[in-house]
């Protein structure tokens, strides 16, 4: 088993598609996990990606998109080991103390979510003014200018 084990999910209003091709630019991952250098090893297209993790932590990290009425649920796993040697010394101490553990994986989640977080701002429109969010379920997404 890992030692870190963190699952995440968030609902998007776009096709799978759409949120699949946010990750999809390798440009983009070190602002998205900026510890973790990822290789592709199963591009899914509009089911997402996953990666191996290599560096201060091993292991895999995948975004899987699921199609769900209008939008998607998009799921996000990782799952990591600080690195043997000395390449994991900072992660192993990251884990260090009876809460190190749950600590970490708490911080990853805040990090998962506030990246869906930003997707869904950018994919389902921002909040216009306080009156919400410019695509509501059921109603066709906005053209992009």
């Amino acid at each position: 088993m890992a030692a870190l084990d963190v699952i995440d999910e968030t609902f998007v209003l776009a096709e799978p598609a759409v949120v699949a091709a946010a990750f999809a630019d390798p440009a983009d991952w070190p602002r998205l996990w900026p510890d973790l250098e990822l290789h592709v090893f199963a591009d899914r297209g509009p089911a997402g990606l996953r990666w191996s993790v290599t560096g201060r932590w091993v292991g895999s990290a995948e975004v899987w998109c699921e199609a769900v009425g209008d939008g998607t649920v998009v799921h996000w796993f990782l799952r990591l080991d600080p690195a043997p040697g000395p390449d994991g010394g900072s992660a192993r101490r990251s884990l260090r103390g009876r809460s190190g553990p749950a600590r970490e994986a708490l911080r990853r989640q805040r990090a998962a979510k506030a990246v869906a977080f930003d997707l869904k701002a950018r994919l389902e429109g921002e909040p216009s003014g306080g009156a919400g969010w410019t695509r509501r379920p059921g109603e066709p997404t906005p053209a992009r200018a």
